[in-house]
């Protein structure tokens, strides 16, 4: 009996169905895939008010915000919601000491107070279609992986081409299911984005990198942006003369707030899963990758908080370093430990010994051999994704190394035999700039540290075939002492120091290029390029390769096998739809966390002498008079946050939590530690997205930043 339920059990796991709350669902097939179970689940709208090529709908409202977050419009003025965090590089960018906007927060009370971001964009999708016989068009199963990328290249070349010139609007084709099925996208992208709003980052950033990743969550992760148009409404170059975008829609704003099992869902832009990996797969990334970058990441962490500290200055140089390093490094963490908890190899080697029964039939040999071939080449790979995780993480992770790289374009220009004199002076324009903002946030002190900790920890963990021979040179010319090597690299670099530069590029000749070829700095960035390009680039690209087809036919008899699953494709930065409940979770035996935080516990948190939980004066006083106007809960308590189960990943950052009816409650900024290995494998009882509540976002808009004209710019519904 007792054999017979086992059996049982792990038959469900192998053909369970999706569970509400799990996927990352095309908009354009919701009609056909998760209308009636959205609609059973509380659902009042329709998909055709989610997506509608026909119509004004929700998808004319979301927007890529830069290159991997995702905003919201929630004006018919343009204005845009998102993270705080996502918008925290252009905040950055505007902060000075005498200007310190993320410390102070920043609120235009005038749209000409509005700050001018250059190079940030939002992408709209402006409608989707499937694409996939004509992208495979001629596409064979004996071509080699080179030759079948090579011909969908060439055939979504024709694709994308035909679609612009009739459509007036970009195009770009998008590979779904591992390659099995194809969409084209259609989009228009805003080039006139300008900061609107940010509150101080003790409030945006409340709990820092300590509360990162973690529930109960108490941070007010919001900023405020609006989109600029020439005047007849279409995107246009940063000018004065614009004007504020006027959408075909924008979302309305909820005051009813949340309740535990409301129906809510997320649209935005996630940006990268791997669901349908082999065990091979996720045993690389969570027992053999993850573990020595988490070890490089936590040590730049440490030193950058030593000298931040108390160090007003280099706080604000390293802020946004600070915050991109932390949230990879604690998000590995989590990934490993999830997977470790939901026994997560052995429940895929389940449905791998499914699958090995299932391809020995002669119906379904195609498929047969593919998980032993899975396993050699990811026992192939192993050592070379380790030797590039340490060339990236490790020595491209001295910042001076990084700077210096960034010269590689005018030095491979100038050696050419015809070298172009007008791309070598815009190469060169470039290049000053770049020195300005690159030292505008750096601080060689931290630098020197990171580099003699870094090159210590890759010496001595990856064997000689595997490292650069600069390396083995410290160990010659300096019997190991890393901090005498880096000091004598400093010393002799020109890369070090603004002024030297500046006048490095006052005149460029062959004089310049090699002195630029000749310096440490650049030469230990050449060996670590040359090394990769002779020892690694090759055989990784090649595995990778080979990985991706087993990958593609994976997938295709993992769908015959189970005819009676819906799936999803994975996240590739297309825009999605994800739906769940509104619901606490038990982290751990004896331990329940419900759905919700409020304001009160910012005020437990409350820590004068740590930066992270300091809170504001203003904030206190408000909370003490419990001045919270329309804004307060049906309890009376200042809601701040809610979890849900949601299914998001990375790139949903400021995508909107909206309700049964399409109306916005909140602004989803991250996941719960317990369930980021959702990325690799969702589990319905941890896995839980984190959102801003919308009421106190306007409740900082309005009673903490006096921003009451933002507010009014929406359009609230009770």
């Amino acid at each position: 009996m007792k054999k017979l339920f086992l059996l049982m059990f792990i038959m469900g796991l192998l053909v369970r169905p999706l569970l509400a709350g799990e996927g990352m669902w095309i908009p354009l097939l919701l009609q056909q895939l998760n209308e009636k179970e959205m609609r059973d689940m509380g659902m009042r709208i329709s998909a055709e008010d989610i997506y509608s090529i026909n119509r004004s709908s929700l998808k004319d409202a979301i927007v890529l915000f830069g290159g991997g977050c995702t905003a919201e419009i929630v004006s018919d003025k343009g204005l845009i919601l998102t993270n705080h965090h996502c918008g925290f590089g252009e905040i950055q960018r505007h902060s000075s000491v005498e200007h310190d906007y993320l410390t102070n927060g920043f609120w235009a009370m005038s749209q000409a107070d509005e700050l001018s971001c250059p190079g940030l964009t939002t992408t709209m999708l402006m409608k989707m279609e499937e694409v996939t016989k004509a992208v495979l068009d001629k596409v064979t199963a004996d071509m080699t992986e080179q030759q079948r990328n090579a011909l969908i290249k060439e055939n979504s070349s024709r694709i994308i081409e035909k679609a612009t010139k009739e459509s007036g609007y970009d195009a770009v084709v998008r590979s779904f299911y591992q390659g099995n099925q194809y969409y084209l996208l259609y989009t228009q992208t805003f080039k006139d984005v300008r900061l609107v709003g940010a509150p101080p980052s003790n409030i945006g950033k409340f709990g820092g990198d300590t509360d990162n990743w973690m529930w109960p969550r108490h941070t007010g992760d919001f900023s405020v942006f609006r989109i600029y148009v020439g005047k007849d409404n279409k995107p246009a170059d940063f000018s004065t003369d614009n004007v504020p975008y006027k959408p075909a829609s924008h979302i309305p704003v909820s005051l009813g707030g949340v309740g535990e099992n409301d129906f809510t869902f997320v649209f935005g832009y996630p940006a990268r899963t791997k669901q349908y990996l082999p065990s091979y797969g996720v045993s690389l990334i969570t027992e053999v990758t993850n573990p020595p970058k988490i070890t490089l990441r936590e040590t730049r962490l440490e030193i950058f908080k030593r000298h931040s500290l108390n160090n007003p200055r280099v706080r604000i140089q390293y802020a946004a370093k600070d915050a991109r390093i932390a949230n990879g490094w604690k998000k590995m963490i989590g990934e490993s430990k999830g997977i470790d908890r939901l026994n997560g190899i052995a429940r895929k080697q389940l449905t791998e010994a499914r699958f090995i029964d299932w391809a020995a039939s002669d119906a379904n040999k195609a498929y047969a051999g593919l998980l032993p071939a899975f396993e050699a080449r990811y026992a192939q790979l192993i050592p070379i994704a380790l030797a590039a995780d340490y060339i990236n993480e490790a020595g491209m992770g001295i910042e001076l190394v990084g700077f210096a790289a960034r010269f590689r374009p005018l030095v491979d220009e100038s050696m050419k035999a015809n070298a172009d004199a007008q791309k070598m002076t815009i190469l060169t324009e470039s290049l000053r700039k770049q020195t300005e903002e690159y030292f505008k946030d750096y601080y060689e002190p931290i630098d020197r540290e990171v580099a003699a900790a870094l090159l210590k920890l890759y010496a001595e963990n990856q064997p000689s075939a595997f490292r650069p021979a600069f390396l083995d040179d410290i160990q010659a010319d300096c019997k190991g002492n890393y901090t005498a090597y880096v000091d004598k690299l400093f010393a002799q670099s020109v890369f070090t120091s603004k002024e030297s530069v500046q006048k490095l590029l006052e005149n460029v000749t062959m004089k310049t290029v090699k002195k630029i070829t000749s310096d440490p700095a650049y030469k230990m960035y050449a060996d670590l390029f040359g090394f990769y390009n002779q020892h690694i680039k090759q055989p990784y690209q090649q595995l990778n390769d080979g990985i991706d087809s087993l990958q593609r036919l994976y997938m295709q008899g993992l769908m015959a096998m189970q005819t009676d699953t819906r799936f999803y494709p994975d996240a590739n930065f297309t825009l999605r739809v994800t739906y769940g409940k509104v619901e606490g979770y038990a982290p751990a035996d004896g331990v329940y966390y419900k759905h919700f935080t409020t304001l009160d516990g910012i005020m437990e948190k409350e820590n004068p002498d740590v930066y992270d939980y300091v809170v504001e004066d203003k904030l206190k006083n408000l909370y003490n008079t419990r001045d919270y106007g329309r804004y307060a809960a049906s309890d009376g308590k200042m809601h701040v946050a809610f979890a849900a189960s949601n299914h998001t990943t990375g790139g949903n950052s400021g995508s909107p939590v909206l309700n049964a009816d399409g109306q916005m409650i909140g602004l989803n900024f991250d996941r719960c530690w317990e369930g980021t290995m959702s990325d690799l494998m969702y589990d319905p009882a941890m896995s839980r997205n984190i959102a801003v509540d919308i009421r106190y976002i306007l409740f900082i808009m309005d009673k903490y930043a006096g921003a009451r004209h933002l507010v009014d710019e929406m359009t609230l519904v009770n």
